[in-house]
C-alpha cells in the first residue's frame, strides 16, 4: 500500500481535524455536545446493565485517526468521555479511512480508527502483518449529501446517472451537459480525497466501478473547505456526509434531493433510517484493536462509546443513532471479546 505522510496523532497540532481532550476544547465547527446526549447515555448504560471501571481510578491514553464523516461523533463522545473520567486523555484527528488504517491503526499507532467505509482486505493484511486484529462496530447511519450553491435555483433535484455523469472520469465539464436547460457553465467540484472512505463510498454507489472518480476536482479530507469552496460559487458542487450540512446551516449551500427511480428524495435522517435516501444512506464504523482492549481506559471508553451510539449524542451530531437492538447486540459482542482479552 501507498503511503502519505500525515501528522502523527502524538504530535502538536492547532489545525482543524484533531480534537484532545486534556488540552484543546475548540472544535472547528458547530459544538455537537447536548446535555440530552449525556443523559440518554448514562441512562440507557444503566438501563444495559453493563460494568463501568471506577472513574477516579481510570487514566491513560487513547488515540483516535481516520474519516472525517465520523471525526465530529467521536469528538463528541471523547468530550463526555473527559467528563466522567478526567484523567484519561481522547485524541481524535481526521485523517480519512484510508489514511487512518494505513498510517496508524494498521501500525498499531492508534486504538480506534474512525471509517465511513468497511475495512479492505489489503487494509486487513497489513494489521494482520502488525499483529493488529480489528473489530468491526457500527456506531451510525449517515446521509452521504450532495451540495450546490444556494443561489443555483435551476436544480433541487438529480438523477443518479446525472450525479454518475458529473462525478466519472472526463465526466462533464458544464452544468448544460448535464441538462440544456441548465446553464452553460463550467462545474466547480470539490469532493473527498481518494484516502476517505467518503470517497470510497460516493465512487461506488454514484459511478459504481472501484477507483472510477474523476480526477479534476479540488480534493480534500477537510469537509470546511468544502463548505467554504461550494459557498463561494454559483456554479459549485461537493460532497460530505450529512453532520457537516447541519453544522453549516448557515452557509450559502442547499443539498441536493436525489432521484434512484422513485422520485426525488432530500438526504434527512428520516429518509436514510427509513432507507428511502438510495444509494447515499451509508453505515459508520469504529475499529477497536482487539489487543488494546487490555488496556482498561480503551475498555472503557469503547464500552461509552457503544453506549453513546444509541443515544441523542448521535443525532444532535447529524447522523442516525443506531436501533436499542442493535447497541445491545454490540455491548454483548465487546463484552465477550473483552472477557477473552482479561
Amino acid at each position: 500500500m501507498t503511503k502519505t505522510r500525515l501528522r502523527q496523532p502524538s504530535e502538536p497540532t492547532g489545525e482543524q481535524g484533531s480534537f484532545h481532550t486534556a488540552t484543546d476544547h475548540r472544535l472547528s465547527r458547530r459544538t455537537f455536545v447536548a446535555g440530552a446526549g449525556l443523559v440518554g447515555a448514562t441512562a440507557l448504560a444503566g438501563c444495559l446493565g453493563t460494568d463501568t471501571a471506577d472513574a477516579g481510578s481510570l487514566s491513560g491514553e487513547v488515540a483516535i485517526a481516520g474519516s472525517s464523516t465520523v471525526f465530529p461523533v467521536s469528538v463528541a463522545v471523547a468530550e463526555e468521555f473527559r467528563a466522567e473520567y478526567p484523567d484519561v486523555q481522547v485524541s481524535v484527528d481526521s485523517t480519512g479511512t484510508g489514511g487512518g488504517f494505513g498510517n496508524f491503526f494498521c501500525e498499531g499507532l492508534t486504538q480506534i480508527n474512525d471509517a465511513s467505509r468497511p475495512i479492505q482486505p489489503e487494509e486487513e493484511q497489513q494489521c494482520a502483518d502488525n499483529g493488529v486484529t480489528p473489530l468491526e462496530f457500527q456506531v451510525a447511519i449517515d446521509a452521504l449529501t450532495v451540495v450546490v450553491n444556494a443561489e443555483a435555483d435551476w436544480v433541487d433535484c438529480m438523477t443518479v446517472d446525472e450525479l454518475r455523469r458529473v462525478w466519472e472520469p472526463n465526466g462533464a465539464e458544464r452544468w448544460s451537459d448535464i441538462r440544456p436547460e441548465w446553464p452553460d457553465e463550467e462545474f466547480e467540484l470539490y469532493g473527498a480525497a481518494p484516502t476517505s472512505g467518503t470517497f470510497d463510498y460516493l465512487t461506488e454507489a454514484i459511478v459504481g466501478e472501484e477507483d472510477s472518480h474523476r480526477e479534476d476536482y479540488q480534493a480534500t479530507e477537510q469537509d470546511n473547505t468544502i463548505v467554504t469552496g461550494v459557498a463561494g460559487s454559483r456554479y459549485a458542487m461537493g460532497y460530505f456526509g450529512y453532520a457537516y450540512f447541519v453544522g453549516n446551516d448557515d452557509a450559502n449551500i442547499k443539498a441536493i434531493s436525489v432521484d434512484d427511480g422513485a422520485g426525488c428524495v432530500a438526504p434527512s435522517l428520516e429518509t436514510a433510517k427509513a432507507g428511502e435516501y438510495s444509494p447515499l444512506s451509508r453505515p459508520l464504523f469504529i475499529y477497536v484493536s482487539q489487543e488494546s482492549l487490555s488496556r482498561l481506559e480503551v475498555q472503557e471508553f469503547v464500552r461509552f462509546y457503544l453506549e453513546s451510539s444509541g443515544t441523542s449524542l448521535i443525532s444532535d451530531v447529524g447522523y442516525v443513532p443506531m436501533p436499542e437492538e442493535d447497541v445491545q447486540a454490540n455491548l454483548d459482542r465487546f463484552e465477550s471479546i473483552v472477557a477473552q482479552v482479561e
